[in-house]
């Protein structure tokens, strides 16, 4: 018997920027099935939930979400839940045992079947599809022509690679990823310049691990005997990126230290759109515990590389991951990682508290799990070391003319704007003037705090043309 029909949707997404990334092509795809995007649960019909599985709370978050979730349903006839990411692709039929009431579970490499998906759903009961690779030639690989639904207009996600052929122990993604497989130059150069013909000024380019680009692909052709042109590299990728018309910022994540090489370094250096901007996982700075990692560099390779980047490149702001307390990291290990931290001196640091993930390496490290009092001590400790360089470095910055691109006026006060500056610095900026999203300005800073920067406006460089009225299309 066929079911209600739904007509609105939302989704909800957890996780990194590839994650956001496939919530832009499924929101695409309900777009284009005829469906209207909603803001809240109460409005929808539908609810997605893009789930992420790094961190060791992301199951019972899920479960508790999906608890509640099951009273919304319950509440109109018709409603239906949907679940895809990474922790659906990690516990495959474990969703459909623990939360029967969800309509559909799908994985990571089939982001392209979610319209029939859930029609199947509305027909015919519940479904669980969990594909375990990319599907090669398949829209499961690099979607490129799945209609996407952008939340802003100015700039965009483009996927160069999917997949992370390497073995950190404490990472899940290799698991829930797949293999390393990396897009098409000439497919991805596309994209670029229909992005920039549509409005888009500022593009990132995205994968697991984006500075091994093109390398799987090189070697397939060197086992097959081909006698093609050379593969380009990560180093062409962003020259060429660059090199697009209308395209003013070039940002990507995320490299990897052991596979970082000069050429890309130059690259960055001599193409004026790249953006000064290197985001560069230290995880932690002691060599023990980077080789109980699988990391693949020690401390002093990780910082002789930084050392060259901020040379090639002046104005450089880089920025980190660190892991705190993985198993087996001593006193003196965490001394290390502060030296290294401080010697860095890092723009900004995302620091994670180390939380085991089940079907990794370190998850089966229990005799080396260190106590949590112990570790959250530790963070604190980091904390204060990071963010003292942090406001040094913002301070460094007070009286300078910066470059930001506008995006979006202050709820509590309409004349106060944020803004991103080509470092990916925020910036808090008085302006007289009204300012749509998208705007390039100069803006003096006045002001230093860790997180963000405080200004006024100078100038208004380039203003937002606006060129797609509503975030959608087909790219």
């Amino acid at each position: 018997m066929t079911g209600v029909q739904p007509t609105s949707y939302v989704v909800h997404t957890f996780g990194c920027q590839m994650n956001a990334h496939d919530s832009e092509r499924i929101s695409g795809l309900l777009d284009a099935d005829g469906m209207e995007r909603v803001e809240s649960d109460d409005d929808a019909d539908v609810v997605v939930l893009n789930t992420c599985c790094i961190r060791e709370n992301a199951d019972n978050k899920l479960y508790g979400t999906l608890g509640h979730l099951r009273k919304w349903k319950e509440a109109k006839d018709g409603r239906r839940i949907v679940i895809g990411g990474c922790l659906s692709q990690k516990d495959k039929d474990v969703v459909a045992e623990r939360a029967p009431w969800v309509d559909v579970v799908m994985g990571t490499h089939n982001v392209h079947r979610t319209v029939d998906l859930l029609n199947h759903a509305i027909e015919h009961g519940p479904i669980t599809e969990i594909l375990d690779e990319a599907v090669i030639d398949d829209y499961a690989m690099f979607p490129s022509a799945l209609p996407v639904r952008r939340e802003t207009t100015y700039n965009a996600w483009v996927t160069i690679q999917i997949g992370c052929d390497n073995s950190c122990a404490y990472c899940i993604v290799p698991a829930v990823r797949g293999r390393e497989i990396s897009r098409p130059f000439a497919d991805i150069m596309g994209e670029v310049e229909k992005l920039a013909s549509t409005g888009v000024t500022e593009v990132t380019l995205l994968g697991q691990n984006v500075n091994s680009y093109g390398r799987d692909i090189t070697l397939a052709e060197r086992h097959a005997g081909s006698d093609a042109r050379v593969q380009p590299m990560f180093a062409d990728l962003l020259r060429a990126t660059g090199s697009v018309e209308g395209i003013r910022r070039v940002r990507y994540v995320s490299p990897h230290p052991k596979d970082m090489r000069v050429d890309v370094l130059e690259a960055m250096a001599s193409t004026p759109a790249v953006c000064e901007h290197l985001h560069y996982p230290l995880q932690s700075g002691s060599d023990r515990v980077l080789a109980l990692m699988h990391r693949g560099y020690t401390a002093e390779r990780y910082m002789e590389r930084m050392v060259e980047a901020r040379r090639l490149i002046p104005d450089l702001a880089v920025t980190t991951d660190i892991i705190v307390g993985f198993p087996g990291e001593t006193e003196e290990d965490f001394q290390d990682t502060l030296a290294v931290a401080a010697e860095a001196m890092f723009d900004n640091t995302f620091e994670y508290m180390f939380s085991p993930r089940e079907g990794t390496e370190a998850a089966k490290m229990e005799h080396l799990f260190i106590d949590a009092a112990v570790v959250s001590n530790r963070f604190d400790r980091l904390k204060v070391v990071v963010e003292h360089s942090a406001l040094i470095k913002h301070q460094e910055r007070v009286g300078r003319v910066e470059e930001v691109v506008v995006q979006g006026p202050s709820r509590r006060n309409p004349n106060v704007y944020s803004g991103r500056t080509r470092q990916l610095k925020l910036v808090h900026f008085s302006s007289d003037v009204a300012l749509r999203p998208g705007t390039y300005a100069t803006v003096e800073i006045t002001k230093a705090a860790p997180h963000f920067l405080t200004g006024h406006l100078i100038e208004v460089l380039q203003m937002a043309t606006h060129k797609i009225r509503i975030p959608l299309a087909s790219v």
